[in-house]
């Protein structure tokens, strides 16, 4: 099993700190997220900085950029780690594309498709001197000159990893994704029979097998040197929980676990600004179906009884100021977990 650790990306020097740290502690990637801060300058500064972990977006928002805008960054990135980064997309919902960046909203799942088909469309053109020509619904590539091409890398090509939550998006996932970034707001029972099995339907579509997909969970994680300090990491994780509780879009998750009247009670109180309150309605039980609870010293045993089997890596969601070394402490434990992911094929 693989282990990702999030950089902070809000502070380059930080960034690059946190970077050093977790490939110094053992783990697999350091990956940056895109909200009140970009993921590109953060992992510019990891790049410089590290030379084993791969480096990933988780996500960088694919609408508001062009597909060509996105292989460029990607493509200088993966250039400066030397072939370790990967391209992880996400759509937003349709609130944030229309109110926040201003476009149009149109059914994100056939997009994305096109969107990767795009990127890859243009990567292959830098890199083979192949003619750009591609066409779908969403995007019409037809021009790249040599002042605005880059040269060939002589790298196998860049991964790309894309997240999805709702069955059209797992199922595109499975279609045409080298890797699928799941949201942390899910159960083991969830990932089992509705995830997996939605991802499963896409590769059926392109005759693909389990093993060419890279299937990243995100991992909620209370989690601590001692009982002490996991106390006060549940906290922070209860919040985090009882916001997407009230967020309806994720409620098919409640919905098998038949807990919808929890996200009931908790959709007023954002927009209430209750949010001191929020985290109080969140059970210990409901704490444990979806989160990891346990010292460092716990933490393989319980990643295996909740994800042997069903996913290949893990996208640790915790503070970005965690210390990643005591971690690191059992990490060789964690990445002896069996995964079925045996590689993505990165030809040309």
């Amino acid at each position: 099993m693989r282990v990702y650790f999030h950089i902070p990306n809000d502070d380059l020097i930080e960034a690059q700190k946190a970077s050093i740290a977790a490939e110094a502690a053992g783990f697999d990637g350091v990956v940056a997220l895109e909200n009140a801060h970009g993921p590109i300058p953060p992992l510019t500064v990891a790049a410089m900085a590290t030379s084993r972990v791969q480096l990933g977006t988780a996500v960088a928002i694919a609408f508001p950029r062009s597909p060509t805008i996105s292989a460029h960054f990607a493509w200088d990135l993966n250039k400066a780690s030397n072939g370790r980064f990967a391209l992880g997309l996400g759509s937003q919902v349709k609130g944030h594309n229309e109110r926040r960046y201003g476009l149009t909203w149109t059914p994100p799942a056939p997009r994305m498709r096109d969107y990767i088909g795009a990127v890859r469309s243009v990567w292959r053109s830098w890199e083979t001197g192949e003619k750009l020509d591609f066409h779908s619904e969403a995007y019409t590539l037809t021009l790249t000159t040599p002042n605005f091409s880059p040269k060939p890398l002589g790298l196998p090509r860049i991964p790309i990893t894309m997240s999805a939550v709702g069955p059209a998006m797992l199922s595109v996932a499975g279609q045409v994704a080298d890797g699928v970034r799941l949201h942390p707001f899910s159960t083991k029972r969830y990932l089992e029979e509705r995830s997996l099995s939605r991802i499963s339907t896409g590769l059926m579509k392109e005759n693909r097998k389990r093993s060419q997909i890279e299937v990243i969970s995100g991992a909620f994680m209370a989690t601590g040197e001692d009982d002490e300090a996991v106390a006060k990491m549940k906290e922070y994780i209860r919040f985090r929980i009882s916001f997407y509780c009230s967020t309806r879009a994720y409620w098919d998750v409640l919905r098998l676990h038949g807990l919808e009247e929890l996200g009931e009670r908790l959709r007023p109180y954002p927009s209430q600004n209750r949010w001191n309150e929020m985290a109080a309605l969140i059970s210990d039980d409901v704490l444990e179906l979806f989160a990891i609870v346990g010292r460092h010293d716990e933490l393989a045993d319980k990643i295996s009884e909740k994800y042997e089997g069903l996913a290949d890596s893990l996208s640790l969601f915790i503070p970005t100021d965690t210390d990643p070394g005591p971690i690191g402490e059992v990490m060789q434990d964690i990445q002896k977990i069996p995964m079925n992911f045996s590689g993505a094929d990165l030809s040309w």
